[in-house]
């Protein structure tokens, strides 16, 4: 369910693109550093997103150096220095790591699953010390999701429910939520984060869920018997194109009331190009420009 929230490195800067690198690499380094090595091998592009979105508001001013990279050792890169952003965002990367691992041990028994958690113990025990109250609403969000699993639901818009209110608590963090205006815009713009990807994941797995027998949303509520995948998919697109459509609107007007300090291009290229990129190529189709969804933000 994550690895969607992606730049259109074509349409950034240079600099733009060593600024999100950075970013990414300096969470990676903040996981090591917090957590060590193994859990590192858990990050991913939605993590860095984060990262890069809460370091374009906070107050503190992000510190570029060069450093080093175990799988790139005979070349320094550049990296954010650990701050207190990073360090949010590396958590937050182990504890979704552990939850989503625990949740496939639990469907499939899968046994790499199963190590991963073991792998991941010690950090996700010491991040969920840190963060006792988020990490109990996480959990519960994630259980709720597992039990409209288990009870086949089939409404696509009601088994998002979990998952968006869970990103709805990952993108609270607590130093930019001290007003009543932005914890609300940042609820608002993680809500409909986890809406899309809840969506446009399992539009994206419906062959290997047809394949795999596993629970899919869209399979239950559309009534799924068996035929062709391109007929089956011309059934249910024009709906998971609304849904991904207006969840990308709701995210950039949430993304226009923020107020930026920096950066706020590279957030913008990964919502406005990036994202609707990736929409766009899962739903099959290429009619979308950019000026759609900023319009839909701007209304």
């Amino acid at each position: 369910m994550f690895g969607y929230i992606v730049p259109d490195k074509p349409e950034l800067k240079i600099r733009e693109y060593e600024i999100y690198k950075a970013c990414y690499c300096g969470v990676c380094k903040a996981i090591k550093r917090r957590h060590g090595n193994i859990p590192r091998l858990t990050l991913t592009y939605d993590t860095a997103f984060l990262a890069l979105l809460l370091t374009s508001l906070a107050d503190e001013e992000p510190h570029i150096k060069d450093a080093g990279c175990i799988l790139h050792p005979l070349k320094r890169r550049k990296i954010i220095e650990n701050n207190e952003v990073l360090s949010y965002a590396a958590d937050m990367n182990v504890l979704l790591s552990w939850l989503n691992l625990k949740d496939k041990w639990e469907d499939d028994r899968s046994l790499p699953a199963f190590a991963g958690m073991a792998a991941l113990k010690a950090a996700y025990q010491r991040v969920k010390e840190e963060y006792p109250e988020k990490s109990r609403i996480i959990h519960h969000r994630l259980e709720e999701l597992a039990g409209l699993e288990r009870n086949r639901c089939n409404s696509v818009d009601q088994a998002a429910e979990p998952f968006a209110r869970l990103m709805e608590e990952v993108a609270l963090y607590p130093p930019l939520c001290s007003s009543q205006k932005n914890d609300t815009i940042l609820r608002w713009l993680g809500y409909h984060m986890g809406k899309w990807l809840y969506t446009i994941d399992a539009l994206d797995d419906l062959e290997k869920d047809i394949k795999n027998n596993a629970y899919n949303p869209f399979l239950l509520q559309y009534n799924y018997q068996g035929e062709d995948l391109d007929t089956f998919r011309s059934r249910l697109l024009p709906n998971a194109e609304f849904i991904l459509i207006h969840t990308l609107g709701e995210i950039a007007k949430s993304f226009e009331l923020l107020s930026f300090k920096r950066l706020k291009d590279i957030s913008g290229n990964i919502i406005y190009l990036g994202m609707q990129k990736k929409t766009e190529h899962i739903l099959g189709r290429g009619k979308y420009i950019e000026g759609s969804v900023r319009s839909i933000g701007n209304q």
